[in-house]
């Protein structure tokens, strides 16, 4: 057998760093999801899996299982790759009706590489009817407020899928009622989302949309070299509240 080279030993030794954060933080999640009790969940992922990325998982709050996929959250940060942010406090709802508040915080080795996320869930969805009704007796309620939907499932393709329906359901159209400009404002949002860094989501794109394995791989192509449009801009603007 050949010896390895210096840059073989380094990635391995950057696997093993990895595994060995995620095994340390295994407890972490844990006490975390018992200290705050029913109403909390923490997941821990590990991106280097997109499809399978849940590691570890407490609390039931949307219904995670280890093994399962990514949320369409963890694949913003992953299109961030090693410039993504922590993303703290931020309120969405379930496919369930659940009103969530959550923080995803990113995880990186020693070399400042993102490689996974530690997510704590909340249902708030009882002490925000608790502030309803207390807003009404003090008489200072105010209408209420639609946080975005976000697609928790243990099925990747269930997320792709959401986020397909969201952009076409956002533009009020069929993929066939698209013209070129919005087609490829369709793909660029979902690039950027992370979708095609997931194995097998351009076939399932290309599947949904009814359209050839090699179109798909076209838009996505000119996606990426095309300047983005106002099409990308009236998208941007309904998307602000999940970024």
């Amino acid at each position: 057998m050949e010896p390895q080279g210096p840059q073989t030993q380094r990635a391995q030794e950057q696997e093993r760093e990895r595994d060995v954060i995620l095994r340390a933080l295994v407890p972490v999640v844990d006490g975390i999801a018992a200290t705050f009790g029913p109403v909390c969940e923490v997941v821990l992922h590990d991106y280097r899996r997109p499809e399978r990325s849940v590691v570890a998982v407490a609390g039931a709050v949307t219904g995670r299982t280890v093994g399962g996929a990514m949320s369409e959250i963890g694949m913003r940060v992953l299109a961030r790759g090693d410039a993504a942010d922590d993303e703290l406090n931020y309120v969405t709802r379930t496919g369930a009706g659940k009103l969530v508040k959550s923080s995803t915080m990113v995880l990186r080795d020693s070399t400042d590489a993102v490689f996974g996320a530690l997510c704590v869930n909340v249902d708030v969805t009882e002490v925000d009817r608790a502030r309803t009704v207390l807003a009404a007796l003090a008489g200072t309620a105010t209408g209420p407020s639609d946080p975005p939907a976000t697609t928790f499932g243990d099925d990747i393709d269930s997320v792709v899928d959401a986020l397909l329906d969201a952009h076409l359901l956002r533009q009020d159209q069929t993929w066939a009622g698209l013209d070129r400009p919005r087609r490829l404002a369709l793909f660029r949002s979902l690039d950027e989302r992370g979708v095609f860094a997931v194995r097998r989501a351009i076939e399932q794109t290309a599947a949904r949309l009814g359209i050839s394995r090699a179109s798909a791989y076209t838009y996505l192509s000119q996606a990426r070299a095309t300047p983005a449009t106002g099409a990308d801009d009236a998208d941007d603007t309904s998307e602000g509240a999940r970024s």
